[in-house]
């Protein structure tokens, strides 16, 4: 087995800081998309079906791009030629995306938006699976927790910011929160795109400067164990961990389409996209995603430390657990400000889902074969958002009678079941620590 050097916590970070902008991309598109798409024209029962060509370009793009990023290797490394392609493409689309109206002449903006939407989902996933198979390379089993928790802080601190950016513009520095014209994106939410870009761009520069990788002779030992076994077998804890993926990013992906519908009609007594109100609801959606994405980022170093103690499966179902009671508990909160306490429990929740289940699938992955592997996982993640995104409508329209706040509470009945199918998963380390 290949012996990595331990590495220190500024190492790790400057590894990891490109995550930071990846996610702040990231958070403006899952924040803001939904309303966007609906100011452009599309009804919310039809929500789904644009949001679900993010997951299949993620289910594409990312075993490709694994693939290709294991067995590439130039001046810039292994896996730092993808971060900064994704994010140059990535950097275009989000300063595209709210314009679509203006590059619209024939086709509707709407279908404009949703392409937009599919070229930025494909491009920041051609930056973020090699982050993921970057920490399994660089870094030595017993770190593999912190490298993932790292990446959540990061993740957490990019998406906080992302997230407050429209808020934090229209309230606070003055830009205006409604267009001028019908059927254009409000100048705050505009702006936090372009910055959005910057930010991105910088961050992976930063990354693809300050970090070296191992040249492809440090894995030659590796590969020649490798040859004596079977080619290409999937992990056992890979299959276990894909039930609790399924109900894990099912959830998620409810949370990401219906959540500023269901604040705007419950909270905001609105469904009219173009009304006042409803910009107000994508406003404070916007500030409670950044609150549940602040939280994973506070909660993500502590998290080895309970793993260590817990172990890493115990971990995990705990914060699912309390995550599914947190989306169920929408359905009993009158004020929109108390929406912020559920928010605290899917943020533990969020941090646990970016870096355990990574955790404990690495140190059952072949390392010359991390990039392919990582992608092929990422499927756990888009499968269930494409089933989400074919069935949820439906769902939504025949058995919550066009109510998205019940989207949100089935939502928190997945997580739930996510932390049971959690038992289930054979985690080497946590069988370790039981001996």
């Amino acid at each position: 087995m290949i012996n990595k050097p331990r590495l220190s916590f500024w190492q790790i970070w400057n590894m990891s800081f490109g995550f930071l902008g990846i996610q702040f991309g990231f958070a403006l598109q899952n924040a803001n998309a939904s309303r966007i798409l609906q100011t452009f024209g599309a009804d919310v029962e039809h929500l789904n079906w644009f949001w679900l060509v993010a997951p299949l370009t993620g289910m594409i793009v990312q075993p490709i791009i694994g693939y290709f990023s294991d067995k590439t290797w130039n001046k810039f490394g292994r896996r730092r030629p993808y971060f900064l392609a994704g994010a140059i493409l990535t950097s275009i689309a989000l300063i595209l995306m709210p314009n679509a109206p203006h590059l619209a002449s024939w086709i509707s903006p709407m279908f404009v938006g949703g392409g937009l939407l599919m070229i930025m989902d494909a491009s920041i996933n051609i930056s973020m699976e090699p982050f993921r198979a970057l920490v399994a390379d660089k870094l030595p089993e017993e770190q593999h927790a912190l490298g993932f928790s790292m990446q959540t802080l990061l993740i957490g601190i990019g998406a906080v910011v992302g997230s407050w950016l429209p808020y934090i513009l229209g309230n606070w520095a003055g830009i205006p929160t409604e267009s001028a014209t019908a059927g254009l994106v409000p100048p705050n939410v505009v702006w936090s795109f372009y910055i959005g870009a910057a930010v991105l761009i910088s961050s992976i520069i930063w990354t693809v400067g300050t970090t070296n990788e191992y040249p492809p002779e440090f894995y030659e030992n590796e590969a020649t164990e490798e040859k004596t076994k079977a080619k290409f077998t999937i992990p056992k804890t890979m299959w276990q961990l894909l039930l609790v993926q399924f109900f894990s990013w099912f959830a998620l992906f409810s949370m990401w389409v219906y959540t500023t519908p269901a604040v705007a009609r419950h909270f905001y007594d609105t469904i009219d996209p173009a009304s006042k109100a409803y910009q107000e609801a994508g406003n404070w959606v916007g500030i409670l995603f950044g609150i549940y994405n602040g939280v994973s980022a506070i909660i993500a170093l502590s998290l080895p430390k309970m793993a260590k103690k817990l172990g890493r499966r115990t971990t995990h179902a705990l914060a699912l657990t309390l995550g599914g009671i947190s989306f169920i508990s929408f359905l009993f909160f009158t004020d929109p400000v108390y929406l912020i306490i559920p928010m605290i429990g899917i943020g533990i929740a969020w941090g646990s889902i970016l870096s355990m289940p990574y955790a404990m699938l690495a140190n059952s992955i072949p390392p010359k074969q991390m990039g392919v592997f990582m992608g092929l996982f990422n499927m756990s993640i888009t499968i269930p958002q494409i089933i989400n995104g074919v069935f949820g409508g439906f769902i939504l329209t025949f058995a919550f009678k066009g109510d998205p706040i019940y989207s949100i509470v089935m939502a928190g009945v997945l997580m739930i079941l996510g932390a049971v199918s959690t038992f289930f998963v054979q985690d080497k380390l946590d069988e370790k620590m039981m001996k």
